[in-house]
């Protein structure tokens, strides 16, 4: 991410804290404007210019976007305002607007919990994740297709999130699009994720206690991500970015191996 974009992204998600009256229609808006934006090199070269003046780039977004609410078009203007690095930039930037504001529409919902648990079907499914991530078929019929799988399964914010991001691509696989969605929600709420890899179910006393003592750590909330791994002998392993604690017995063997290799 160029510097440009990252000054950009900051200003843009400052202006999202900042707006009023922001639902779950104003992230639909948003993404629909991602999409479309995306799809037209012509518009996302218009938006993205550098040198075209701040005042024509939001002429633009009035006169394309002038069907959506007052919110988002607001919020528009004030995207195609920042000096974006490129128009790549442009089109994430507005894409993790519209995911933050359905964070933001739905505090109470656990969207992470819910994106991790679709993130666990697609690793168990190799067809599943073929049908959605493949270069075959219409993006349109497959967040149709998520839609169908999360209907009762999921709550409408995951749903709006998973079948978006499924229906522009732009070349990511499925799996990298669900670890990017999870990472803004976890930022957007101020949670730090960890993925917590255990040969059985934590308890609840085991998650809490596991919890307060990585919130301590990392001096932070802490949403934990579990996943059933038979390989993991004994213990846990924890991953947090690229921080990976290790207590398991399979690790402290392989350690043994390797050492007496050695």
């Amino acid at each position: 991410m160029g510097s440009a974009t990252t000054q950009a992204l900051a200003a843009s998600t400052a202006a999202l804290a900042q707006a009023k009256d922001v639902t779950l229609d104003t992230a639909g808006e948003l993404f629909t404007a991602a999409r479309f934006v995306g799809e037209s090199g012509k518009l996302s070269g218009a938006l993205a210019d550098p040198a075209a003046p701040t005042g024509l780039r939001e002429q633009v977004v009035a006169s394309v976007f002038g069907g959506l609410s007052e919110t988002t078009r607001q919020l528009l203007s004030s995207v195609v305002g920042q000096r974006w690095s490129d128009e790549d930039g442009l089109i994430a930037g507005i894409e993790e607007l519209a995911i933050r504001a359905t964070a933001i529409a739905a505090p109470n919902v656990d969207i992470e919990g819910e994106l991790f648990s679709f993130l666990s079907v697609i690793a168990a499914n190799p067809q599943l994740e073929l049908a959605l991530g493949g270069r075959l078929g219409e993006d349109s019929a497959k967040g149709a297709l998520v839609e169908k799988l999360l209907d009762g399964k999921a709550s409408a914010p995951t749903t709006l999130i998973l079948s978006s991001l499924v229906r522009q691509p732009r070349g990511r696989r499925v799996r990298q699009l669900l670890n990017r969605a999870m990472k803004i929600v976890s930022a957007q709420g101020d949670r730090i994720v960890a993925t917590v890899r255990a040969a059985a179910p934590l308890s609840a006393t085991q998650r809490t206690r596991l919890g307060d003592a990585l919130a301590q750590r990392y001096d932070g909330q802490i949403s934990i991500n579990e996943v059933i791994d038979p390989t993991v002998v004994g213990g846990l392993r924890v991953q947090i970015a690229d921080d990976v604690i290790d207590g398991s017995i399979s690790a402290r063997l392989a350690d043994l191996r390797q050492k007496l290799a050695g």
